[in-house]
């Protein structure tokens, strides 16, 4: 029994020393082999450093140098373009203070000059959503508390000269008197603005053709996960999806086929470090001033070194366990060599003299028959009185 519990505890041990052998990670290769460090994208600006698409978001990160920025754009009861995420104001505007009979109403039902009315900064200096908002400068603090809806026009005029752009849209309600048009508007709100046609990454689904028209620059964007046959034929020459998505193996074959892929929302620097060795071209980041700090992966090893490591560590591992397990049977061993008389008589401290007399009796007789080597020996001991 003992044999089969070894040989069970081996096996397992072993299993696990081999398991590291099947772990893959892109950052296992050579250092030659590494691409270049992924592009970053401003996740509605920068919303660690000012409240979420504002113009105060858009500028700092344009300030960050980074390659883009992404904004999500609605359309106003009257016409206007401007930035929310959300299908209400309530999370990043003071809606529910100023107009608070209309707090749960889609945010494209109100005209411009009630959005004017509302503050879309002081929600981020109260709930404080990536902890960063006491880390602000107090010029920086007070122009946050005074940050308003941001209109589509106002974003371009400040990011059109070095900066990429990746545009999401809200679909508006049936009763929304723009329902039809709120493309062509939001189209015509873009190249006004003088922003390069090959900076703007278009990814609604709607009206793709009607763009492809109009705008022929712009690099059409999907945000389906497809075979990169699919999407050659429907003219996508770039994705934008969750990394937790897409493999290596997708990166490898959208590359291929000459896609290239953009990932969200990336923002610890291991996980930028990871798609950075699998090769992907750039990603959206709410901490694009983090991460454009990180000079190169934060690991990365060649195939033969990791290997080597998990060796050696295995060895020395195996080493240890066989020690314990020969120190182990010494130890016992040596206890084994003590009578249970003799531990009684070393505890018998307070015992009564009697109880001590009849243990050393006990203690003298068992010495006496380890002694003894055969039955005959202990019969001719006891013929002659001992």
């Amino acid at each position: 029994s003992q044999m089969l519990m070894f040989t069970a505890y081996l096996a397992a041990v072993v299993a696990l020393y081999l398991v590291p052998l099947s772990i893959s990670s892109p950052c296992i290769m050579e250092k030659a082999a590494l691409g270049p460090k992924p592009a970053i994208l401003g996740h509605r600006g920068a919303p660690m450093l000012a409240p979420e698409n504002t113009l105060m978001s858009f500028q700092k990160a344009v300030e960050q140098k980074v390659y883009g920025v992404q904004a999500d754009v609605v359309l106003s009861y009257d016409g206007v373009p401007f930035l929310m995420h959300d299908k209400t104001l309530r999370r990043t505007t003071n809606v529910e203070e100023v107009f608070p009979e209309r707090a749960y109403e889609h945010s494209s039902m109100f005209n411009w000059t009630d959005l004017e009315k509302l503050n879309a900064g002081e929600w981020f200096l109260q709930n404080d959503p990536f902890w960063t908002a006491g880390s602000l400068s107090r010029a920086d603090y007070l122009e946050a508390a005074n940050q308003s809806v941001c209109k589509l026009e106002d974003m371009l005029e400040v990011i059109k000269d070095n900066t990429s752009l990746i545009l999401n849209f809200q679909d508006l309600p049936a009763a929304h008197p723009y329902y039809s048009t709120y493309i062509n508007i939001t189209l015509e709100t873009i190249l006004a603005s003088g922003i390069r046609q090959q900076a703007v990454m278009w990814l609604p689904d709607t009206e793709r053709q009607l763009v492809r028209q109009v705008a022929p620059g712009f690099q059409q964007t999907s945000g389906l996960k497809l075979d990169a046959e699919r999407l050659r034929e429907k003219g996508i020459v770039r994705l934008n999806l969750r990394y937790t998505k897409v493999t290596n193996e997708d990166v490898r074959d959208y590359t291929t086929a000459n896609l290239s892929v953009n990932l969200y929302t990336v923002n610890e620097p291991w996980l930028f470090s990871i798609l950075w060795c699998a090769g992907v071209p750039s990603v959206t980041s709410d901490s694009s001033h983090v991460l454009r700090k990180v000079p190169s992966p934060i690991w990365l090893m060649p195939p033969d070194e990791y290997h080597l490591i998990w060796i050696t560590s295995d060895l020395i591992s195996f080493l240890v366990i066989v020690g314990v397990f020969i120190f182990q049977k010494w130890r016992l061993g040596s206890i084994r060599t003590y009578n249970p008389e003799q531990i009684m008589l070393s505890a018998a401290v307070r015992r009564s003299s009697q109880d001590v007399k009849i243990m050393k009796e006990k203690l003298i007789f068992s010495e006496i028959n380890n002694g003894v080597e055969t039955t005959d020996e202990l019969s001719f001991c006891s013929e002659n009185g001992f």
